[in-house]
C-alpha cells in the first residue's frame, strides 16, 4: 500500500488537514487544566487567619469549593490545633469521538498550638460559602476586685 492513497481515504478527518472539521483546540484543552490545577493549588497552599478576640480565639480559612465533610478539625494532646482536609476532584467529559477523565487531588494541614488561656473543650467550626470558622473561646480571666 503506497503512503499517497492513504492520505487522500478521508481528508476532512485528518489533524494535518488545516480545513478539516474536526478542530482541537489546544489552548482550551489548557485553559481547562491550568484551572483544575488552580483550584487544587488553593486548597494545598490554604491561608488561615488567626484572629484574637477578648473572648475567643478565631481561625479562618479560605476553602473554595471544599465540602465540610472534606476538612477535620482536632485538639491533640499539648494544646494543639490541627485543622487538615483532603480533596480529589474527577472531572469525565465525552464525546462521540473521544473520552477524557482529568483528575486532582490535595491535601493540607496546618496546627497551631494555643494558649494557656483556650478552653480547648468548647471548640466550635463551622463552614459557610467555603470559609472554614474554628472558634476556641478564652478562659475568663478573673479580675481582681478593687476595695
Amino acid at each position: 500500500m503506497s503512503l499517497i492513497p492513504s492520505l487522500f481515504r478521508n481528508p476532512r478527518n485528518s489533524p494535518f488537514d488545516p480545513f478539516s472539521m474536526e478542530m482541537w483546540d489546544p489552548f482550551n484543552a489548557l485553559s481547562q487544566s491550568l484551572s483544575s490545577a488552580r483550584d487544587t493549588e488553593a486548597f494545598v497552599n490554604a491561608q488561615i487567619d488567626w484572629k484574637e478576640t477578648p473572648e475567643a480565639h478565631i481561625f479562618k480559612a479560605d476553602l473554595p469549593g471544599v465540602k465540610k465533610e472534606e476538612v477535620k478539625v482536632e485538639v491533640e494532646d499539648g494544646r494543639v490545633l490541627q485543622i487538615s482536609g483532603q480533596r480529589s476532584r474527577e472531572k469525565e467529559e465525552k464525546n462521540d469521538k473521544w473520552h477524557r477523565v482529568e483528575r486532582s487531588s490535595g491535601k493540607f494541614l496546618r496546627r497551631f498550638r494555643l494558649p494557656e488561656n483556650a478552653k480547648l473543650d468548647e471548640v466550635k467550626a463551622s463552614m459557610e460559602n467555603g470559609v472554614l470558622t474554628v472558634t476556641v473561646p478564652k478562659v475568663e480571666e478573673k479580675k481582681p476586685q478593687v476595695k
